[in-house]
Formats: C-alpha cells, sequence, structure tokens
C-alpha cells in the first residue's frame, strides 16, 4: 500500500483546494459554483475522487430547516466557525452527511453534497459501501455509488469523528475540493429532499441532465 506521503504528492495533480473565500459568501452562491467541482479524499494511501453533481443551500438561523436555526451547540458549533470547514452529522441512526461551512465567522450557513460523480477509486468506493462494481459505469449500481448523502459518505469513508469540523481548503488536508475546469452546462433547481420545515424553497441545485443526481 501507499504511504499517505505518496498520496499527497500525487493529490497535487489535482490542483489546490479551493480557498476561504470561495466559501465565504451566501450559501445559495457557494451552491450553485460547487457544482462541477470535484471532492478529493485521501484514504488509507489512496486517492477517492468525485464531481459533486448534487448540493442543497442551508441559509443559517433563518433557515427552519437548518441545523443552525437553534442557535449554537455542541452539535453544529462548527457552522459558525470559519468558512470552508467540513460539518459532518450523523441521521436517522444510519448514515452520515458531508456539508460545507459558509459565511464569515460567527454567522451560519452551510452546503450539503448530496451526490457525486464517481472519477477515481471507484473499486475502492465499491469496497467501502460494501457492494461490487460492474464493469459497466453507466449502469444504475454504478451510478448510485456515490449517489445519496450517506452513500457518498460510505464511498469516501467519511464520518464525523474522522472528519466533522476538518479544513477543506488546505492540501495538507484529506478532505479537499478544487477546480479542474470543468464547465456545467445547464443547473436545475428543485425543493430540498426529506425536510418537513421551509421545504417550499428551491435550494437543491444539481448538474441538469447528470445521470448520478440522486432523484
Amino acid at each position: 500500500m501507499r504511504s499517505e506521503r505518496a498520496a499527497a504528492r500525487e493529490s497535487k495533480h489535482f490542483g489546490p483546494p479551493l480557498p476561504g473565500s470561495f466559501y465565504d459568501r451566501d450559501p445559495r452562491f457557494v451552491a450553485r459554483a460547487v457544482l462541477g467541482k470535484v471532492l478529493v479524499r485521501r484514504w488509507r494511501g489512496k486517492l477517492l475522487a468525485g464531481r459533486i453533481v448534487e448540493v442543497e443551500a442551508y441559509l443559517g438561523v433563518g433557515d427552519l430547516a437548518a441545523h443552525a436555526s437553534a442557535g449554537v451547540t455542541s452539535r453544529n458549533r462548527v457552522l459558525f466557525g470559519r468558512p470552508g470547514h467540513a460539518y459532518v452529522y450523523f441521521i436517522y441512526g444510519a448514515y452520515y452527511c458531508l456539508n460545507f461551512s459558509c459565511m464569515a465567522e460567527g454567522d451560519a450557513g452551510c452546503v450539503l453534497v448530496r451526490a457525486l460523480e464517481p472519477l477515481t477509486g471507484l473499486e475502492l468506493m465499491a469496497r467501502n459501501r460494501g457492494i461490487e462494481l460492474p464493469p459497466d459505469p453507466t449502469t444504475r449500481q454504478s451510478r448510485a455509488l456515490a449517489s445519496g448523502p450517506g452513500r457518498l459518505c460510505d464511498a469516501l469513508g467519511i464520518t464525523r469523528e474522522r472528519d466533522n469540523g476538518k479544513d477543506l481548503t488546505t492540501s495538507a488536508s484529506d478532505l479537499f475540493v478544487f477546480d479542474d475546469g470543468y464547465v456545467r452546462v445547464k443547473v436545475a433547481t428543485t425543493i430540498r429532499i426529506g425536510i418537513t420545515k421551509d421545504e417550499h424553497h428551491r435550494l437543491r441545485y444539481v448538474i441538469a441532465g447528470n445521470p448520478f443526481v440522486s432523484r
């Protein structure tokens, strides 16, 4: 197995992580801007990467569906910290969800990552998910590899214990996002999924027509 140092050297081919200034703005702008960017994970000496194709924006204390709506707690403290950090929570007693903190320190907001188009490390992603990777990447099972917030966290080995509060803006991190120059054709918006409060807001953003979107 390659060392973490070797994986770090290889990750340089991905380009520098998005800076903190990218995340230091309204989550609605970050959500649109981050579509098409690449999420990279260094995992046990290997590299996993997927293109972000679906996200949801959460607006902070004024958004009743947001974790930040209750104010600062031990669970959501990352949201009120510096922008560009991972906020990871456990939901339904079953799976983890990855968010990017947005806005200036003290002003909460975040973007939930809902689906990835796998690019690198598909076999390891499948192993992490406990499934076999079909040889045809267009099959439904391959498309579902990292389609959904819980699935993508399983595929990339993301947990609250390991990753909550992690700085996404430094190349020293084993979790970061970078821009590979991909140009989206069209972004579509819908209401958010699986919430019961402020559900009418069209704050779910997807790359229109991408087969790796969760729904």
